[in-house]
């Protein structure tokens, strides 16, 4: 029996001056593409340094010892930011556990021991969209669940709980991304070794992702100090002398504060709210160069 006679292989022709054509082509569409990009950027920075200066213009004379100590006053010279600042930090304080304990612990549960399959990936596209979710829309969740049928009212626990709301879907992404970035040898290692599934994410996986989690808990904190929508829907006081003494104590924030200078008409309010700014700003700008820091601190290439 004959066999088939192999039919010869036509090689397709590649004309130079074509492909020259086309990489001119992408050369071009690559440096426009750079340009309006560089435009984007440069404009973006203009506008933020044409507004830090405005800021700081206008708020560093206003910048003393007493206006962190005092509270606020209808007298411009004798108001301050302290019931403000504090409500701002023991919101921090209650909002790192919370988002920790929940984010960190749904995270380790999704990627290491929920089995892959289609509820594994609904539950994780919405959290994944729920971080994208506006502000307010957790701010009317508070309002209902946390103020209204908890029966909190408008106290410290029911905004603390609201912007820990708003945080998890941040950290709970963030914190799969840290854990999902540590090598699956070093698990097989430890249970090789004979330690436990617990054991393992406990003693080797969570601390290896530590740092990248720490990361996304800060970034997640200095958003959620910053806003201003759903502590206003929770109830928090645009105006009180005293800093909270409870997790039960009515509050402010520093962005209500800087809300409710910069509402009113007066010259002087505004120099005070560009004071506040400045004080929020220093106070975010601390936070990101923290996890900044943490992130090359103690991250490690495996």
């Amino acid at each position: 029996m004959a066999l088939p006679e192999k039919q010869p292989v036509q090689k397709k022709f590649i004309d130079p001056v074509a492909v020259k054509k086309s990489i001119s082509q992408r050369l071009v569409v690559n440096n426009v593409t750079k340009v309006i990009f560089l435009i984007g950027l440069l404009f973006g920075l203009v506008v933020l340094g044409i507004l830090l200066v405005g800021v700081l213009r206008d708020g560093a004379a206003w910048l003393s010892l007493d206006f962190l100590q005092n509270g606020p006053s209808r007298r411009p010279e004798r108001a301050g930011i302290y019931p403000a600042l504090m409500g701002t930090i023991f919101l921090m304080l209650l909002i790192v556990p919370m988002i920790f304990i929940m984010g960190v612990g749904a995270a380790i549960y999704l990627e290491e021991y929920a089995k892959k399959g289609r509820m594994t990936s609904f539950i994780e596209v919405n959290i994944s969209n729920l971080a994208g979710v506006p502000s307010i829309v957790f701010g009317l969740l508070g309002l209902t669940f946390f103020v209204r049928n908890m029966g909190f009212g408008s106290t410290l626990i029911a905004g603390a709980l609201t912007l820990a709301l708003m945080s998890l879907p941040v950290v709970i992404v963030s914190s799969q991304e840290a854990i999902r970035s540590v090598p699956q040898a070093m698990r097989h290692a430890s249970l090789a070794l004979g330690a436990s599934k617990w054991q393992t994410t406990f003693k080797v996986v969570l601390p290896a992702s530590l740092p990248g989690v720490i990361t996304g808990i800060i970034l997640a904190v200095s958003r959620a100090i910053g806003e201003t929508a759903p502590l206003i829907m929770v109830g928090a006081a645009i105006f009180i002398a005293r800093a909270p003494e409870g997790i039960f104590s009515e509050f402010t924030a520093l962005p209500i504060q800087i809300y409710n200078w910069t509402s009113r008409p007066q010259a002087d309010f505004q120099g005070l709210a560009a004071a506040g700014i400045i004080v929020l700003m220093v106070i975010l700008l601390t936070m990101n160069s923290l996890a900044i820091w943490i992130r090359n601190r103690f991250s490690k290439r495996y």
